[in-house]
């Protein structure tokens, strides 16, 4: 008995009410991730305390905290308080809930075992090739699961990035060990092996190329060494794909920092990315590398033309280019395979490639200083620019009382007057407290 092939009506609602709640736990993940600043103070923060009303503090009762429902009974109000509750906690929900039933319908066959090429991830070298470790409806629903992992934490970071401009650890680095330790243990959920070529790409670049370049273009087929030692393989397709992913990005920040004086991609992005590396593997992300500025360039203009502001949080296009990737796997995946097949060339490529955007951003900095533009200077706390930092100062600064616009409650006396505050709610209520 195949216990993995449950009939589709059974399982996608099932997914959706357990992907609502999901969504559930990831707003608590947004409300509380930006409030502090280290890792450890972060996942600590999502046990500290329960669910409340920031005004009056009243606890929320379980069925007011019913994904979807609770929100649409209380019509968007706390009960106690009235207050009106953000829009954003069932979208979340929501949003969540429709991901892990459209990722499952693109993910899984129809059919576990006749029809494995069905699979909306196909590769010709993928995990199929692989039969003597686990069993395709296994190995599907354990890279379906690691996949659904990740595009939480892409939700996450995206809702915090396009309201703080910030990428809490919290919403990436768990994830990326997590992500490591499945592929090891499991050895199956890559979606194209470490390394691929087409033999006859590869031997024509090699007769057109110089002979200082030809040791460079060797050949090499992955796929027996995928077989044969699959937990290694797995293990070096997630720790190559995070180096990848994050190098890209470094990259680009390195050349931003150096040739234009300010920051070009913050560092969030850099750590979203090599998470995003971790699972998907190198080539996958560095097609999200090149499919994210396609996306983000119409954000981008329209933020310049109406705010005139030239910085748009770019966490969220990462990840809209990842979930893009997966959904369109079938159609993207073919144009980007025509790059990869070129073997050892496709590093030489990145290298020129890296040579060039630095050479054009030298040249838009001189054709600045021709036309009179003053050259822009590096971006930090001590020339007025905003850090990681700055923004989680600024977001405590704005709650100095614990009580900011919140109904007064009953303190520890000693909690105020450390904090300087006894002497006005004295004045302000008529009593300590």
């Amino acid at each position: 008995m195949n216990y993995f092939d449950l009939p589709r009506p059974f399982v996608l609602p099932f997914l959706f009410i357990f992907g609502c709640c999901i969504g559930s736990f990831l707003n608590v993940c947004i409300h509380r991730f930006p409030s502090k600043l280290r890792l450890r103070d972060q996942l600590r923060a999502l046990t500290s305390h329960g669910s409340g009303c920031p005004r009056c503090a009243a606890s929320i009762k379980w069925r007011d905290n019913v994904p979807l429902i609770g929100w649409l009974l209380l019509f968007g109000k706390c009960r106690s308080c009235r207050r009106p509750i953000s829009p954003r906690y069932p979208l979340v929900e929501l949003l969540t809930g429709i991901l892990f039933v459209v990722v499952y319908q693109i993910e899984m066959p129809a059919n576990f075992w006749g029809s494995i090429n069905e699979a909306g991830l196909h590769s010709s070298d993928g995990p199929q090739n692989i039969t003597a470790l686990w069993s395709p409806p296994v190995w599907l629903h354990i890279r379906y699961l690691l996949h659904i992992a990740m595009i939480c934490c892409l939700i996450v970071a995206t809702f915090i990035d396009f309201e703080l401009r910030i990428i809490p650890d919290g919403s990436t680095l768990p994830m990326m060990l997590f992500a490591i330790l499945v592929s090891t243990i499991c050895g199956q959920t890559f979606i194209v092996p470490l390394w691929f070529q087409d033999p006859s790409v590869a031997s024509t670049l090699r007769s057109i190329s110089p002979e200082w370049l030809r040791p460079f273009l060797f050949s090499w087929e992955c796929l027996p060494f995928a077989i044969a030692h699959p937990h290694v393989h797995g293990f070096l397709v997630s720790v190559v794909g995070l180096i990848v992913g994050g190098g890209m990005v470094w990259m680009v920040r390195l050349a931003g920092s150096w040739v234009l004086r300010q920051e070009a991609m913050g560092f969030g992005d850099v750590v979203l990315m090599a998470m995003i590396g971790s699972v998907i593997g190198w080539q996958p992300v560095t097609a999200v590398f090149f499919l994210a500025p396609v996306l983000a360039i119409f954000a981008a203009t329209l933020a310049w033309i109406t705010k005139r502001d030239r910085e748009i949080p770019y966490g969220p296009w990462l990840s809209l280019a990842t979930l893009a990737m997966i959904l369109c796997w079938p159609f993207l995946w073919p144009l980007a395979e025509r790059i990869f097949d070129m073997g050892p060339f496709v590093p030489l490529m990145g290298l020129l490639m890296f040579v060039s955007l630095v050479a054009c951003l030298q040249l838009i900095q001189l054709v600045k200083r021709l036309c009179g533009f003053a050259p822009g200077k590096v971006s930090g706390p001590e020339d007025g620019g905003w850090s990681s930092a700055d923004h989680l100062t600024y977001y405590n600064s704005e709650r100095p009382d614990d009580q900011t616009g919140q109904w007064n409650r009953s303190h520890w006396p000693g909690g105020r007057a450390g904090q300087g505050l006894a002497n006005y709610h004295q004045w302000r209520f008529g009593r300590r407290d």
